[in-house]
């Protein structure tokens, strides 16, 4: 313990700008803050039938507290990750820290939906400042040739915490209250911002940009649109509203591009997408989020709905391979380190692919080991992934827009995040009662045997749509390779490792 102290002491002791002395230590201070958000975002999946009740929130309305948490993350990514190109990566993520603190403390004091919800918007943009800062301090701290070892040690922290949240938000469901899954993050939040304060530094040179906020405005109500009208499709009929909703945050979206083809410091940097890998890179992570996101909630639907476990027993059934993924994380990033991040990316989508297409054979009696089984296989493959292709995109970023495409990685994979889960419902949601599909995975209701198969013919279609959608994904991964051979990118937009 004395020696961690002082080797806290002596790292504190390094000027800004010069190597840092011990990275590894810096590592782990980021690999904590993306745990607590990893946490934060499980976490609440078990305590919603408990807020529901407690709060007396409706069905469509208690799922924005997830939602909207992954909304703001994904509307803000860019933006203080720009900030962090302004003020400082490491000062944003420490910033990120005290916001999420505040918004914590806040919603675990919320007095009804409309407050919960909002606080869980105020703690989403501490989140936003924590990841989207995160890849840049790393990509601040190590050469290019290490990190994608470093990337696969971030993988753990999001796996543990993942594993975590399930852990002790079944505990603190059963036995405390579900005001407590956000009690805890205020005293975790204060140390990891005492040790950051002592640890990180910043290293990268400030640039002096502008904030794009018709950028964010209308990327905000383009993405609200359809997100809107597909949670609505989840619980009610097709009416002109719906359609309305969907239309005009796609007309948004057009605005959207044209804004950011006009402005000069725009929300979406156009001059990051001229780099040879980075669009598929990008597109890679949005249409992996997209398909994958959706499987934690369709196994919930299946062990809760059809099997008829209780949302902790559900949830404990998936750590093996939250476990599973955090060690091969690490393995996956040291090997594209080596050998390019094109081979273990796309390795791993297809072992997804695999994973997703056992998911669809599930049935009313099937070995609940198979799913365990299953689970890990996702989670090695998702393990080769997230390392591999994070370091990709962050080696052929300029320098000096680190904070920038860290934030614009976010971006794009909570795009598919956001719409994964709406997607997932819709799909699965055809075979039975959209309110009654609404009610499993909340964890309000259970299936009857008449239903029971019926809805997993529906489960079925999600995930052979989440095949498809994983498909896609590998295509755009291994359309790199061909990238990573021939002419190099110009030298101020980085290069390809």
């Amino acid at each position: 313990m004395l020696s961690w102290v002082r080797e806290v002491g002596s790292a504190h002791q390094g000027r800004p700008g010069a190597p840092i002395e011990h990275p590894n230590l810096a590592l782990s201070v980021v690999v904590v803050g993306v745990l607590i958000t990893a946490i934060d975002t499980t976490i609440v999946v078990l305590a919603l039938p408990e807020i529901q009740r407690t709060l007396h929130i409706g069905l469509t309305s208690v799922i924005w507290v997830i939602i909207g948490y992954l909304l703001v993350i994904t509307l803000v990514s860019t933006q203080v990750g720009r900030l962090g190109d302004m003020f400082g990566r490491v000062r944003m993520y420490e910033a990120g820290f005290v916001v999420f603190i505040v918004g914590s403390l806040a919603c675990a004091l919320a007095w009804d939906q409309l407050a919960l919800i909002v606080f869980r918007l105020v703690q989403g943009v501490g989140g936003a400042l924590i990841t989207a800062n995160s890849g840049a301090v790393i990509a601040d701290t190590f050469p290019k040739e290490q990190r994608g070892r470093a990337y696969g040690f971030n993988a753990i922290g999001f796996n543990t915490g993942a594993v975590l949240g399930v852990i002790l938000g079944g505990i603190i469901v059963t036995f405390v209250s579900w005001r407590w899954i956000f009690w805890i993050n205020v005293p975790i939040g204060i140390a990891a911002v005492f040790v950051a304060n002592r640890v990180l530094f910043d290293r990268g040179e400030r640039q002096q940009r502008r904030l794009d906020w018709w950028g964010m405005v209308t990327l905000g109500l383009g993405l609200f649109g359809p997100l809107w009208a597909m949670v609505k499709l989840t619980s009610e009929p097709l009416d002109p509203a719906i359609v309305g909703f969907f239309v005009g945050g796609l007309a948004l979206l057009v605005v959207f591009w044209l804004i950011e083809r006009s402005t000069p410091d725009p929300m979406l940097d156009l001059d990051l997408f001229r780099i040879p890998t980075m669009t598929p890179s990008l597109l890679a992570a949005m249409f992996q989020s997209l398909a994958n996101f959706a499987v934690l909630f369709l196994l919930l639907m299946y062990l809760q709905g059809v099997r008829q476990l209780s949302p902790i027993h559900a949830s404990l059934l998936l750590v093996p391979g939250y476990v599973v993924g955090g060690v091969v994380g690490p393995f996956a990033g040291r090997f594209a380190d080596r050998r390019g991040a094109v081979l273990p990316a796309t390795v791993g989508l297809g072992i997804q692919v695999l994973a997703l297409v056992a998911y669809a054979q599930l049935g009313l009696r099937t070995p609940l080991w198979i799913v365990v089984v299953a689970y890990m296989v996702g989670a090695v493959g998702a393990g080769c992934f997230f390392p591999s292709n994070n370091a990709a995109i962050m080696k052929v970023a300029p320098a000096e827009k680190f904070g920038i495409t860290s934030g614009l990685l976010r971006t794009f994979a909570n795009v598919g995040m956001v719409f994964s889960f709406a997607l997932a419902i819709l799909v699965a949601s055809e075979t039975i009662s959209k309110s009654e599909a609404f009610a499993i995975f909340v964890g309000t209701h259970s299936l009857s045997r008449s239903t029971a198969a019926a809805f997993t013919d529906g489960i079925h279609s999600a995930f052979y749509s989440s095949t498809l959608l994983m498909v896609v994904a590998a295509l755009l991964s291994v359309s790199r390779a061909r990238g990573t051979r021939g002419t190099r990118a110009p030298q101020r937009l980085g290069t390809v490792e």
